[in-house]
């Protein structure tokens, strides 16, 4: 339980402040733990970056599902408007994960969990399109609203829906 209030924590601090600038003592202090507690559960800046990408990614895809209807056309529409939600909310700066990345690009347990969450996005994608063909552009489609956010907004969800009905109806079954 304590160990995920502190990735919960640790995910607003990096969303908050970035990676690159928080120090470990001031995450400590954001998580209201000592530092011996901070540090039992992440023994690194780089562990506490992923346990904050995978608690993050838990809450993104539970997000993306609330109140969604069964899958298919209708579910891939909801979760679209569902990020654009998101964006506004909880990433007007972007992905999260991608900035992890920009900000270690040679750290392989980051990279790794940046890999996983954006390979179970786009496998969720196909699931839940009932297109398992399709779960590569519908995937496409998500990283351009997220990494177009902070640029056009809005404009990039509409776009996304209108190439997604596009989509879905050339290639039915």
């Amino acid at each position: 339980m304590l160990k995920d209030q502190i990735a919960a924590s640790l995910e607003q601090a990096f969303s908050n402040y970035g990676f690159a600038e928080p120090s470990v003592t001031q995450l400590k202090v954001a998580c209201g733990v000592s530092l011996r507690t901070l540090y039992k559960h992440y023994p690194s800046k780089e562990e506490m970056i992923v346990g904050a990408l995978q608690h993050r990614h838990q809450r993104y895809l539970k997000f993306l599902s609330e109140h969604s209807p069964e899958a298919g056309l209708g579910s891939i529409q909801h979760i679209f408007t569902m990020l654009g939600i998101w964006m506004a909310e909880n990433a007007p700066n972007g992905c999260m994960s991608l900035n992890a990345l920009a900000a270690f690009p040679e750290n392989e347990l980051i990279s790794s969990a940046v890999t996983n969450h954006k390979k179970e996005v786009m496998l969720f994608l196909g699931g839940q399109s009932l297109r398992e063909d399709l779960a590569l552009p519908l995937y496409l489609l998500h990283e351009g609203v997220s990494s177009a956010w902070p640029i056009i907004g809005n404009d990039a969800i509409q776009s996304a829906q209108h190439t997604i009905l596009a989509l879905l109806s050339e290639n039915k079954v």
